[in-house]
């Protein structure tokens, strides 16, 4: 079983693999770095399931490193083709999709949960890899020898230019996170913001960088699920949020887009996205890392904009941006000297492996991210592109 797991999944790079009882199997066409693992019996039963055995198997130690790292194996995995998704029958078709809404319900009290799941571990945990604006999203590198900060810092002023945001605009950041972007956009651009979150943390932490960097009147942070919300806005944005919403949401989000949006307003919606479109979330993403998360394919979110009546007036797609950010995030989190005192081995080796797994599926699998610009008229943008061009007011 696991000669042929890596016969298919492994077809260049130098990889050897350790069994149980010392039998040793090779892989890979000898290129590269050496990469070299050793499986227990444990380890050795979780690889019948790799989407979810090859990381739970790293995570609890029954998959030890002698020669290289996990992001150097997922590298090989990558230039080697890896495991594309496969269309499969029409009762598997709908098998996947029965699942998906099982998965991704999200209704008020799940989506709470599932924000602090993962946002609520620890403010301090986030300080450690992401920028100094704390952006947990994909940077926008212009240059290819930007830095991280440098790069958050184009990608908040590109989407500061697409909503064309003018002073004393009331605009809503759907998931406004540690609230980098809605303090860039009031300090910046002269909106007045809104930003709404369900993780008591990030919220904690939002007031308090606004106080301290003079924006708590341009700024209010509110611990509210976007659904619940009943003003109008004349500028919307979501920036990774809708990665949370669910499949079976996804009409409700956008038409909670109409109905919040005033009607000459314009709306920018970032996400993650799947060039293949439609399907299951990564079983160790699902189990560990996002439980309810999902990333669309675009013809699903297209087809949810339709329904909620909004025009489409910008798409664009960022592509390998994602995975220079995952990079430089998962090499700030294994540098950092204080995480080991912080969080034990189990729990490193778990973000070690999402981090390395992010960076693997925008760099050699299926993921994009695309930035969709809305309104709810066909002129509410200008008729040509030029615009963002032009610098912040």
């Amino acid at each position: 079983m696991i000669e042929a797991l890596l016969s298919k999944m492994i077809k260049t790079g130098d990889f050897t693999a350790h069994l149980p009882g010392g039998r040793v199997i090779k892989a890979g066409d000898g290129t590269g770095p050496p990469v070299a693992i050793r499986i227990n019996g444990r380890g050795l039963r979780r690889l019948a399931n790799p989407s979810l055995g090859l990381g739970e198997g790293y995570m609890e130690g029954d998959i030890v490193f002698e020669q290289g790292s996990i992001d150097q194996l997922l590298t090989i995995v990558g230039e080697s083709g890896g495991r594309k998704p496969k269309r499969g029958s029409a009762l598997s078709r709908f098998r996947k999709a029965l699942k998906r809404r099982i998965q991704q319900v999200n209704d008020r009290v799940a989506s709470r949960q599932n924000v602090a799941h993962h946002y609520d571990v620890s403010n301090e945990l986030y300080r450690r890899f992401l920028d100094a604006d704390m952006q947990y999203s994909c940077a926008y590198f212009e240059r290819p020898d930007m830095t991280l900060e440098e790069a958050q810092a184009a990608k908040k002023a590109l989407i500061g230019r697409k909503l064309l945001i003018q002073p004393g605009m009331k605009t809503l950041d759907i998931g406004s996170g540690w609230g980098g972007l809605s303090m860039t956009l009031a300090k910046d651009f002269g909106a007045q913001m809104t930003g709404v979150t369900l993780s008591t943390e990030q919220l904690a932490l939002a007031k308090e960088r606004a106080e301290k960097a003079g924006l708590a009147d341009k700024t209010n942070f509110r611990l509210t699920d976007y659904r619940d919300l009943n003003e109008k806005f004349d500028r919307i944005v979501s920036v990774g949020m809708l990665e949370h919403v669910g499949a079976p949401n996804f009409r409700t989000y956008f038409e909670t887009i109409h109905r919040l949006l005033d009607d000459d307003g314009v709306a920018l919606v970032h996400s993650i996205g799947k060039m293949h479109g439609p399907g299951a979330t990564n079983a160790f993403t699902q189990k560990y890392i996002f439980p309810g998360g999902y990333i669309p394919g675009l013809s699903e979110i297209v087809t949810a904009i339709e329904q909620a009546d909004l025009w489409i007036t910008d798409i664009e797609i960022l592509r390998l941006h994602y995975a220079e950010t995952c990079r430089i995030w998962r090499e700030r989190f294994m540098a950092d000297p204080d995480i080991p005192t912080m969080f034990d081995a189990r729990f490193r080796r778990m973000w070690e492996f999402y981090l390395a797994g992010a960076e693997l599926g925008f760099r050699h699998g299926g993921h994009m991210v695309f930035q969709i610009q809305l309104a709810k008229k066909r002129d509410g943008v200008p008729l040509t592109r030029d615009y963002l061009l032009k610098t912040a007011p």
